[in-house]
Formats: C-alpha cells, sequence, structure tokens
C-alpha cells in the first residue's frame, strides 16, 4: 500500500478506495475519520458516502468536544452534514487521547463470524502485532449514542480493534495509515478463521504463540 502524503482528507480517501476494492465495506456503508493536528477537531466522512468516491469536498470538519462546525485555519468550509455515526467517532477520540484515527467498516467474514457466534482467532504474528485483542461490542441500534458509550467503554482499555455485532467493526490508530493496517489484519484473520472452520478443523487452529504475545505486552519496539 502507497501512502498518500500531506491532507489528513486525502489519506482517507486512499483508505476509503482500498477498503472497497478489497471488499471490507459496500456502496455507503462505513465512515472514516481523522483528527486534525493542533486541533480539537476531526476531519470525517459525509453522510451517504461511497468510501471509493471520496475527496476533500466530502469530509465534514467536526469539533470534538461538542460536535458542532470546525473552523480549519482562519475559514469555516462549507457545511457538509456528517455521517449518521458521528457520535461513534467522537466518542472514541474523547475516551482515547492517542487514537488520531478511526475506521468504521462492514467487513463480510468477520461479521458472519459474529452471527455464527465465534470469535476471530490471532492466528500469525502479524495479527498478534496489528490487533494484539479484538473484542465484540453487544448490538446497539446504529448512530445512537448508546452504541457510542458502550463502543468507547470497551475501547478505553487501549483495545483498538472491535467487532460491533450484527453491524460492524471499528479499528483505530495513532495514525491513518496504523489504522488502515489494522482494518486489512482484522479480515484477513477473520477469514482464517472462517476457512478453519469450513474445514471442520477450528479446534485444530494453532493461534500466535504465548511467547511473541508476551513480547509484544513487553515492548512497543517489536517488528513483523
Amino acid at each position: 500500500m502507497n501512502y498518500v502524503p500531506g491532507d489528513l482528507r486525502d489519506q482517507l480517501a486512499h483508505v476509503g478506495y482500498d477498503v472497497v476494492q478489497a471488499g471490507l465495506v459496500c456502496g455507503s456503508g462505513g465512515n472514516l475519520s481523522a483528527r486534525i493536528p493542533g486541533e480539537d477537531a476531526i476531519w470525517i466522512t459525509a453522510s451517504g458516502s461511497w468510501l471509493d468516491r471520496l475527496s476533500r469536498n466530502t469530509f465534514a470538519p467536526v469539533r470534538i468536544a461538542d460536535g458542532g462546525p470546525a473552523v480549519v485555519g482562519s475559514v469555516l468550509p462549507p457545511r457538509i452534514e456528517p455521517t449518521s455515526e458521528m457520535a461513534l467517532h467522537l466518542a472514541l477520540y474523547r475516551a482515547r487521547p492517542d487514537v488520531n484515527a478511526v475506521v468504521h467498516l462492514h467487513p463480510q467474514t468477520a461479521l458472519l463470524l459474529d452471527a455464527l457466534g465465534e470469535r476471530i482467532r490471532i492466528v500469525t504474528t502479524d495479527h498478534a502485532f496489528y490487533l494484539r485483542r479484538v473484542s465484540t461490542v453487544p448490538f446497539r441500534l446504529p448512530g445512537t449514542t448508546e452504541l457510542a458509550a458502550l463502543t468507547a467503554a470497551m475501547a478505553a482499555d487501549g483495545t483498538d480493534c472491535l467487532v460491533l455485532s450484527q453491524h460492524g467493526c471499528v479499528v483505530m490508530g495513532d495514525s491513518v495509515e496504523l489504522a488502515h493496517k489494522r482494518a486489512r489484519n482484522l479480515e484477513e484473520a477473520a477469514s482464517l478463521t472462517y476457512r478453519a472452520l469450513s474445514a471442520g478443523r477450528l479446534d485444530d487452529l494453532r493461534e500466535c504463540p504465548e511467547e511473541f504475545l508476551e513480547r509484544l505486552s513487553r515492548s512497543t519496539s517489536v517488528t513483523v
């Protein structure tokens, strides 16, 4: 993945195009945001945006503190209606000051496993490094403050990857690039889990060795 430098909106547009091509979302499902450096504000996708058709004009600037329209620099951009999941994004930024990007998608395999009552297995060292752990948020109606509050509470302990039951997933990172990598690794881990389930070998599926997980917990410099 070659990353687009510069404006956060360009980086988010790159993610949007890639995740649609990868089948992690279809149509105008899903939404993306990133914290604007030096501001109590984010860029967030506009309501009804197709993620593979994003441009700088399809993001709304929103204040984190109160959800109102933000002034970026000295100019208030034209009013754009933000996604209906704005409350979810804002709640996560408020709960996690270390988070600078939030990606909400509807990945098919992860959702299928959730519907089957199966957790996503952490199979490879990449999964362990990028995901660490995956939690499941019990179903709450999409777009509600109840969903936002519950998800933020479950992310407050440092969990960066959450499956929203019967709905989608939300992944976070300190950069757009890291959140993107986590989204891709989450669905790959789900795919491997489902393939083992389909083969009737889920009980035989070996997860990432505890030795590597312990090494991760002791160091932030492990590379994969």
